[in-house]
């Protein structure tokens, strides 16, 4: 299925790294993940979004926009189309006003659900649905869940119940056929974000065994090369399907386990499921 890469740091970072120069970048990955692409960055608290059809491996734009993308907050996807057509509109991440979204899953029996789940949009969403996807009705039963409340776990549990009441249970193998619902995806408005592990894997890293800017950087302290408890401050988020090379030190999500990072980098962890 798809391939989700995100970060949230209080340092402006590049993603050129993580996207294109590691041993299992995401852009290799896009042998097997075809239907497309798309990176979402934040300048100045706004979204900027840049899609294609194409496979990003075969793509020239893919490298130079991870090229030169330096940002605080950056999500990534890489596209195995499960429902929809390979077009620009059913491509990752969807965007309504600063949140942006990718889902790497599929419900079940989507087009016999579909209606129920639309009644679970607040209706001033519905007109912005522009594709034929189950992951952007997905993204915006989360959203509307999201902007009732301040409490992102309350309100993901929430939207994930609401979903599991119409479609069923969600599926626990990752290796399962995809036609299954899976419901894995990541979701920010550029100063908070949240990843949830619905099914397909997860991982994600707040250090790194050693910084190789230890000794320059101007935010650097020891939750960079150690692993902090639940509820506390870090300085970066990295959340990616597979742990990528180099110097950050991965944990796998398990099944139903809810990760955020709030506007004040807070780092928390949660099982909702």
């Amino acid at each position: 299925m798809c391939r989700l890469f995100s970060f949230k740091s209080v340092l402006q970072s590049q993603i050129h790294q993580s996207l294109v120069n590691a041993d299992n970048a995401i852009i290799k990955l896009s042998e097997e993940h075809p239907d497309g692409w798309g990176v979402a960055y934040y300048v100045e608290d706004a979204p900027h979004i840049i899609k294609s059809e194409n496979k990003a491996i075969e793509d020239k734009i893919f490298q130079k926009v991870s090229g030169v993308v330096t940002s605080h907050t950056v999500l990534a996807h890489i596209r195995n189309a499960t429902l929809g057509s390979k077009s620009i509109l059913n491509t990752h991440p969807f965007q309504y006003g600063p949140w942006v979204f990718a889902h790497n899953g599929n419900i079940k029996n989507f087009n016999t659900h579909k209606n129920k789940l639309l009644r679970l949009i607040s209706p001033q969403f519905i007109r912005f649905i522009l594709g034929e996807t189950d992951s952007e009705i997905l993204f915006f039963i989360v959203l509307s869940e999201v902007i009732k409340t301040n409490s992102f776990d309350k309100a993901i549990e929430l939207a994930i119940k609401n979903i599991i009441n119409i479609v069923g249970e969600l599926e626990s193998d990752p290796n399962a056929d995809n036609s299954n619902t899976f419901l894995t995806f990541i979701i920010t408005n550029g100063k908070a974000m949240i990843a949830f592990q619905g099914g397909k894997p997860l991982n994600y890293s707040t250090h790194k065994t050693k910084c190789p800017e230890n000794s320059t950087c101007n935010f650097y302290n020891k939750t960079c090369e150690n692993k902090v408890p639940n509820n506390s401050a870090v300085n970066h988020l990295l959340v990616s399907s597979e742990p990528l090379s180099g110097q950050n030190v991965w944990t796998e999500l398990k099944m139903g386990e809810l990760i955020i990072v709030n506007d004040n980098m807070d780092f928390s962890l949660k099982k909702i499921l």
